[in-house]
């Protein structure tokens, strides 16, 4: 068989479980809280700058506005965030936390030292962290550009 073709040989594929593992490993510290990964990473976003437009979220996710925003919307439903107006743009949605979503920072602060535990290994440790994400930054970056 040709090398290129074979699944270990894949980095999409190595990538693409390690995703599927780590947000399995998200799961049972999120569900606590009632919350799904992807609403997590919406709170991350807002605990770094709360109050910010839907398209700045969706930026910083990588994602579309029209797959974040139903997101947001079960959020509010939740009482974690509001939407409200712009007050300079009117179609413009800017994303609040509320005090319920303001709380559950502290509620789940564990949850980044869980998820660490649980993929420390000989090969990723806190001193070597930080070149993982440059790598995998890279990866990002390169594949962004492409898609623009």
């Amino acid at each position: 068989m040709e090398e290129q073709f074979k699944l270990d040989n894949q980095l999409c594929f190595r990538l693409y479980t390690a995703s599927r593992l780590l947000t399995q490993a998200y799961h049972p510290l999120l569900s606590e809280q009632g919350l799904t990964y992807p609403q997590y990473l919406v709170l991350l976003v807002l605990w770094e700058k709360d109050a910010q437009p839907v398209n700045d979220i969706a930026k910083r996710l990588f994602l579309e506005t029209n797959t974040v925003t139903p997101l947001l919307q079960r959020m509010e439903k939740e009482g974690i965030i509001v939407r409200a107006k712009g007050s300079e743009d009117g179609r413009q949605r800017i994303v609040s936390l509320t005090r319920k979503g303001k709380a559950l920072k502290k509620e789940l602060a564990n949850v980044p030292f869980a998820v660490g535990s649980a993929v420390a290994c000989k090969s990723v440790k806190p001193e070597t962290a930080p070149e993982l994400f440059r790598m995998l930054d890279d990866i990002i970056a390169k594949l962004d550009a492409k898609q623009e």
